[in-house]
């Protein structure tokens, strides 16, 4: 008698080995000319439910670069697994094959030699044309959006959010949760969900800072093919950490895993059939609560921009990973019957801008956002021979960049980034717009402050950070990146404890080891804290880019990685 655990690892290992887990067959294929919409559209439709998600968009409309990590470390029981695996280690777990299409969607190897093959990839036109295309197949399919929506472009933060809230209105969306979309403040985000928004805005872990009661819809029951399918929310959990907590005074978020299970519970009592949480907790987090609340058949997971071609199976539950930016959208199928998921199949489709047709309809509503600002978008600031990019846990060119013009712009010893993980990347030789300056620091507090900090502070900030990231601990863990430094090195043991991680900090002017006494004057952006005062980031990095004309980065050997 085979368990229905056993059934679940047999679906996956199915699907991975039949092509309809990842991206199919079609991974051989030599060279974009090759590629066919059909070919990235193939699916083999399976059971009675259809799952399509999307999450961590960050208000990215139109096609557009984006490299993979680097550095993405995992501790602990997560080390070495995904999605904690990345390059030739990560096309090798896969099978995929190298320099293929899937190779460079998925990871950094050959970025910018591939890119010029396979092309920019994402845009919320080529997703409605995979949308409606899964949904002729699948009438009654659910869309679901796993937040960080509203966030991250000039025409988002000139909106307040708006033109996403249209975009996805257009789209059909089903349901969503949220992060960075509460940056815009209680007033706004009420606003946008109560008199803007065509479908429920979930959150089961958000409640009522006063009252601690729940402050908004948990969960929404679908009826789909004679199916019941309950969609839990889960936001952010660390919100008033995060990002800042003045911004929405009024609530509190957390894992809240008995809140969970709660849910889970209820839900299952009125009788559904199928229990999907639709999470922004990040990866790692997801993995643990899989491990601890019981009833929940799939997770939709999101914060930490992973992309993973294979689901990955957590007892009865199935983690669902579909990376950001747009490059992606999963479909899940699943047969579900008598109260249970008995198998599933599963593909991440990834958005190859160049052979994927734009639905007219969205294109012509993304250009009519858009249509404001148009001159602003496109006014050319400079242009780089660099690469530029940000994502992986330590250093990126983008970041590098920025710490410069801060340094700079702002008269500092030693500036910091946040490790923040939206913002599409440039290739060499292209132009740097006002709009790829926002992809990378737009948002609600973007004030380049400029402040004195002695040694001992700046240690205990990047100690913090680093606990963030490599607590072994995922409940712990905030799913950033570690603070960009420009202006000194340091070294990080991602072993150790908290305050003996980072050890070897030097001002690189100087050639000084830096001082636990004596003051530095440090500049930054991204400050949590209320009142914070200064021009905003993207104002500093145009003012500098306008006096060094071109972009020309040496390696950034600042930051040694130990403890691996």
């Amino acid at each position: 008698m085979i368990s229905r655990r056993e059934f679940l690892q047999a679906s996956v290992a199915a699907s991975a080995i039949v092509g309809l887990s990842g991206f199919g067959n079609w991974s051989k294929l030599a060279a974009q000319q090759a590629l066919t919409q059909d070919q990235l559209l193939q699916f083999e439709d399976f059971g009675n439910v259809t799952l399509i998600h999307i999450t961590d968009i960050h208000a990215h409309l139109k096609p557009i670069w984006f490299r993979e990590p680097e550095w993405n470390v995992g501790i602990g029981p997560a080390k070495g697994v995904p999605p904690h695996v990345v390059g030739k280690d990560f096309i090798k777990m896969f099978n995929l094959t190298p320099q293929s299409p899937e190779a460079y969607a998925l990871t950094f190897e050959d970025f910018v030699a591939l890119g010029k093959t396979y092309g920019r990839m994402g845009g919320m036109d080529r997703v409605a044309t995979v949308v409606k295309a899964i949904r002729a197949a699948r009438p009654d399919a659910l869309l679901l959006d796993g937040g960080d929506t509203w966030h991250g472009s000039m025409t988002s933060y000139l909106t307040k959010g708006q033109d996403m809230v249209n975009v996805m209105n257009a789209l059909g969306t089903d349901a969503m949760t949220s992060h960075w979309e509460w940056t815009f403040g209680t007033e706004r985000v009420k606003e946008l969900v109560e008199t803007q928004l065509k479908f429920p805005f979930l959150g089961a872990n958000i409640f009522d800072a006063e009252w601690d009661e729940p402050a908004f819809e948990p969960y929404k029951i679908f009826e789909k093919n004679g199916t019941r399918i309950a969609v839990i929310g889960q936001a952010f959990p660390y919100m008033p950490i995060a990002n800042p907590k003045w911004m929405f005074p009024e609530y509190s978020f957390g894992i809240r895993e008995e809140r969970m299970q709660a849910m889970v519970d209820e839900v299952r009592a009125t009788g559904v059939d199928l229990v999907v949480c639709l999470s922004h907790n990040g990866f790692d987090v997801d993995r643990k609560m899989a491990g601890r609340v019981k009833g929940i058949d799939v997770i939709l997971t999101g914060h930490t921009h992973d992309a993973i071609p294979e689901p990955v199976l957590v007892g009865e539950t199935i983690l669902i990973a579909s990376g950001s930016h747009g490059k992606f959208v999963s479909r899940v199928d699943l047969d579900v019957r008598d109260g249970k998921m008995m198998g599933f199949r599963h593909k991440l489709i990834p958005i190859f801008s160049d052979v994927i047709t734009p639905d007219a309809d969205m294109a012509a509503l993304i250009d009519a956002e858009r249509a404001p600002y148009k001159a602003d978008l496109e006014t050319v600031v400079g242009t780089t021979d660099s690469l530029l990019y940000r994502r992986g846990n330590f250093q990126g060119t983008w970041d590098d960049l920025i710490c410069q013009a801060v340094i700079s712009e702002r008269d500092t010893d030693i500036a910091m980034s946040p490790g923040v993980r939206w913002g599409a990347s440039l290739m060499p030789g292209d132009n740097i717009t006002r709009e790829d300056i926002h992809s990378v620091c737009s948002m609600t507090y973007g004030q380049v402050y400029r402040t004195e900090m002695t040694g001992e502070t700046i240690h205990t900030i990047l100690e913090d950070v680093a606990d963030n990231i490599f607590n072994a601990d995922p409940y712990y863990q905030q799913g950033g990146d570690m603070v960009r430094i420009g202006g000194m090195a340091f070294a990080c043991d991602v072993s150790k404890p908290i305050g003996q991680r980072i050890t070897n900090m030097v001002h690189l002017k100087s050639g000084e080891t830096l001082d636990a006494a004596k003051t530095y004057m440090v500049g930054g952006w991204g400050s949590v804290n209320e009142g914070t005062e200064g021009p905003m980031i993207w104002d500093v990095i145009e003012s500098h880019l306008k006096k060094i004309g071109t972009v020309k980065l040496e390696p950034n050997t600042s930051v040694t990685v130990t403890g691996l």
